[in-house]
């Protein structure tokens, strides 16, 4: 598993929201009939930011290393 990149306060603040409307979707379900909120798509923005997160900290950990 990919160690996690250190994160700005925007990408913070940006993880933080995604992960409330994940949970206010888990609210919002009923639960009577298995679960059926689909959260892929808030998932995937989720999953977008930290690989963003990874890429801006190799491509800033080349830049510092070539100087």
């Amino acid at each position: 598993m990919p160690r996690e990149p250190k994160l700005t306060t925007g990408e913070k603040a940006k993880l933080v929201w995604l992960t409330a409307r994940m949970a206010k979707r888990g609210i919002a379900d009923d639960r009577v009939n298995g679960g059926r909120v689909h959260q892929g798509d808030l998932q995937r923005k989720f999953d977008r930011v930290l690989e963003q997160a990874r890429k801006r900290e190799e491509r800033d950990a080349k830049k510092n290393g070539a100087k």
